[in-house]
């Protein structure tokens, strides 16, 4: 399974990004296949924050629009929202926190490694290189060729 990063979603969202193009492409031919890919939660929460802030996007994308896009993602059949799953969540949470040495504002990023890991996701697509520094799942920017 492949999950989705928040960059890469807000890139295919906003027509205004210099990576709309390759990241609209990329996550349309996730949302069109038969494979299952993924958006952690806390990824979806942090696209709408992100999109409908008046003060990164002017005019920022209007909350209706950004829920919508939401929607659409999750219509696709091969789509899974996943998020914190009981105990195992936190055993790779607790196990990627310590590894990478994850305290303050990188605590965010190890809880999306642990929801994917917790849920058997193979390979996270994202243009943060942050999320390297964390064990256990491939890393993919499918922004670059």
């Amino acid at each position: 399974m492949i999950a989705v990063d928040t960059n890469i979603l807000v890139y295919s969202h906003r027509e205004d990004s210099s990576f709309h193009e390759a990241a609209l492409e990329a996550v349309r031919g996730l949302a069109e296949s038969t494979s299952l890919w993924a958006i952690p939660w806390p990824v979806i929460h942090e696209f709408l924050a992100v999109v409908t802030h008046p003060h990164i996007y002017s005019p920022p994308t209007p909350l209706d629009d950004a829920l919508l896009q939401v929607r659409r993602w999750m219509e696709s059949p091969s789509f899974s929202a996943i998020a914190e799953a009981g105990p195992i969540y936190f055993d790779y949470l607790e196990h990627v926190l310590g590894a990478a040495h994850a305290v303050g504002p990188r605590v965010h990023d190890a809880r999306i490694i642990g929801i994917c890991l917790a849920h058997g996701v193979e390979e996270l697509w994202s243009a943060d290189r942050d999320f390297s520094r964390f064990p256990g799942l491939k890393l993919r920017n499918p922004l670059v060729a």
